[in-house]
């Protein structure tokens, strides 16, 4: 936050009387690379504000290779010795993945907007095991095949993982 210049506006749209008259919806400006994050969709501040700034670490950690921004400054440690992953990561990961259980839900695609905060899990392991999706897969019990057809799934993963493979002297994913 400390590097973010806060603004808030009144939303507009549907809400009726209540939508309009206090300024709730939050933007967030990333002041060294410029990137942009709001949240428009709940009438408290508070739930906009955290909100925009979930929005803002995932556009962060997509795009911190071509902003040169220090990569350990925005992916959150993971350690491997007890790694188990998060739920969010769960949801993305497909049925065959043997940390993957029933009561994970239904799996998500790129298309459900819950598909970002596990692509962002996915990113911190990958940074964690210095880009090798052998390994990352191997963490999350399931083929390097399956787990190279996830990244695949959504071209801003598949960018992003490149880019940090790129960043280790590694082949990119094709």
């Amino acid at each position: 936050m400390r590097q973010c210049e806060l603004n808030t506006f009144k939303a507009s749209g549907p809400g009726g009387q209540h939508r309009n008259k206090r300024e709730s919806a939050v933007r967030l400006k990333h002041l060294p690379t410029g990137i942009i994050a709001q949240a428009v969709e709940d009438r408290s501040q508070h739930m906009n504000r955290a909100s925009a700034l979930a929005r803002l670490r995932t556009l962060i950690a997509l795009k911190a290779n071509c902003c040169l921004i220090d990569m350990n400054e925005v992916r959150n440690p993971v350690s491997l010795e007890s790694y188990s992953p998060p739920p969010e990561l769960l949801q993305i990961l497909p049925r065959n993945s043997t940390h993957r259980r029933s009561d994970s839900g239904p799996q998500i695609g790129p298309n459900n907007p819950k598909f970002i905060l596990g692509m962002q899990a996915l990113l911190d392991l990958i940074f964690a095991v210095d880009g090798s999706i052998s390994d990352a897969a191997k963490l999350l019990g399931m083929s390097t095949g399956a787990l190279s057809r996830l990244i695949l799934s959504d071209d801003s993963l598949w960018k992003a993982v490149n880019k940090l493979r790129a960043s280790k002297g590694m082949k990119p994913l094709k």
